[in-house]
């Protein structure tokens, strides 16, 4: 039989009441609570607890406190990803982040989301996971949804929300996000 964190990253419908889960929640929100204490002399500090609370990547991502996520151990993080101040990523599922790519402030991750039936709603929840390629920038207050996928040097512009994939090599905006052109050199 399935554990209710085997049917969570599977993206099955679980139980995030299930002790297990909990503790791994409070494991993480303590990890997110000290990071978000530290200083910015505290460079030691927070390294440490970044690779603590990362499943990959934790050795070179640039953060900017505060930040906040469910488990911490479903980020898998490329090569110097930067997050700038107020980042959530709800990781139920996998989020997989590609090498040098940016948010800005207030970018909101979900790949948590819930049933349509309230009365399903009530005792169980599901997720989809997220993959975001290598050199993408995510303008502030974008908001990325369950079971997206964005494309390598893509640039999502501040404020969208996304909704559905965007490809590679494009700029896309609006809520919901749109490609609006190509990138071009």
């Amino acid at each position: 039989m399935q554990s209710e964190k085997e049917k969570m990253l599977a993206g099955e419908m679980y139980d995030a009441l299930d002790t297990a889960l909990v503790e791994a929640r409070d494991h993480a929100r303590d990890l997110c609570q000290d990071l978000n204490a530290t200083r910015e002399k505290d460079q030691e500090v927070r390294r440490r607890i970044l690779k603590e609370l990362f499943a990959k990547g934790g050795d070179s991502v640039w953060m900017q406190p505060p930040f906040f996520c469910d488990y911490g151990s479903n980020i898998l993080l490329g090569e110097r990803v930067f997050f700038n101040f107020n980042c959530v990523v709800l990781d139920v599922c996998q989020v997989k982040i590609g090498d040098f790519t940016q948010f800005g402030p207030a970018v909101q991750i979900y790949t948590a989301t819930h049933p349509m039936n309230a009365e399903l709603r009530r005792k169980q929840e599901f997720g989809k996971p997220i993959e975001i390629g290598a050199d993408v920038w995510v303008g502030g207050g974008a908001i990325i949804c369950p079971g997206v996928n964005i494309g390598s040097k893509t640039v999502i512009g501040a404020g969208s929300v996304v909704t559905r994939d965007i490809s590679t090599g494009v700029f896309a905006a609006g809520n919901p996000c749109q490609i609006i052109r190509a990138i071009t050199e």
